[in-house]
């Protein structure tokens, strides 16, 4: 008789956030050398994403903005390119060129009183633009226009590492698990008693409560909110989301979930629609083939895309 499977699960500190592992093995054993391997894996991808070590790639493209191309792998290559097509489709909402944003101008705690003032909110998203990456794909190189441009993974490298992990553990036998890197996690195969997996959609009122359940096995979701961290001035509520084009903080959306395939993609997805707000937001995801995604606004009201049943 063949042993019963078993669920090892690893939870620690990797790109800079909280990330959990859980895969159905064969044994403990070879559930934690699966794990192992995953750990290893976005660590590799956070040494070449980070920007808080002078020696990542992303940092060597900064350090050369405005002087020269610099030389970099083909996932990198390929990161900034996908990231560019997103930039495209949201008309910008997504951008990782926001990193030469000036953060003095936001603080998001309790000394926030007044916005900063809109022409120096504006001038300090001057340099944000994904038109002036320059990419050879040739030459393997990544050029940043003007200096003191600066590019940034943190809008899509979690669900990028969420997604090369998922596909190393596969690769392992793993054929069962999940990889949750910070809230935004991708799912395969199915619980140990066969159900699929399930994910509960925080009720943006009390976070620990769910107010409905999606299946999402073989699904990723992502979800970006402003009810972790806003700020409240003349009676309006502030996300700690930065519209690129104004420099200031975005109003309207308190959370979206994107639910498709993709980690990199749900995550990637998740803020924009929070910039563009619901509309816009919805008719963008409505677009897109197997993308689904769940808005609700600042007054709680839950919108949904066209394929998606919730409650």
């Amino acid at each position: 008789m063949m042993a019963k499977p078993v669920s090892v699960n690893r939870v620690l500190k990797l790109m800079g956030n909280r990330f959990e592992f859980t895969v159905i093995a064969e044994n403990i054993e070879e559930g934690n050398i699966a794990i192992d391997a995953a750990i290893a894996e976005v660590r590799r991808i956070e040494y070449l994403l980070t920007t808080f070590s002078d020696n990542s790639q992303t940092s060597l493209i900064n350090e050369n903005a405005g002087l020269k191309a610099v030389k970099v792998d083909a996932e990198v290559i390929g990161l900034i390119e996908r990231s560019i097509k997103i930039s495209e489709i949201t008309d910008g909402a997504f951008d990782i060129t926001y990193g030469s944003i000036d953060k003095r101008l936001w603080n998001f705690d309790q000394n926030m009183t007044s916005l900063p003032d809109e022409a120096m909110a504006l001038a300090s998203v001057g340099l944000i633009d994904y038109r002036n990456v320059v990419l050879d794909k040739a030459c393997s190189t990544v050029f940043l226009k003007n200096k003191g441009m600066r590019i940034g993974f943190g809008g899509i490298g979690k669900g990028y590492a969420a997604d090369k992990a998922k596909l190393l553990l596969q690769q392992m036998g793993i054929n069962s698990g999940i990889v949750n890197a910070a809230g935004d996690l991708v799912t395969w195969g199915t619980q140990p008693n066969g159900y699929p997996w399930t994910v509960g959609i925080a009720d943006p009122e009390q976070t620990n409560r769910p107010f409905s359940s999606l299946k999402i096995s073989n699904m990723a979701i992502a979800t970006s909110g402003s009810y972790e961290k806003y700020v409240t001035i003349g009676g309006k509520r502030y996300s700690h989301t930065i519209d690129p084009k104004t420099g200031l903080p975005v109003s309207g959306v308190k959370s979206v979930s994107i639910i498709c395939p993709s980690a990199e993609l749900a995550d990637a997805l998740a803020t924009p629609v929070v910039v563009m707000g619901v509309k816009v937001g919805l008719e963008l995801i409505n677009q897109i083939k197997q993308v689904a995604c769940i808005v609700i606004d600042d007054h709680d009201k839950i919108f949904t895309s066209d394929n998606i049943n919730v409650i």
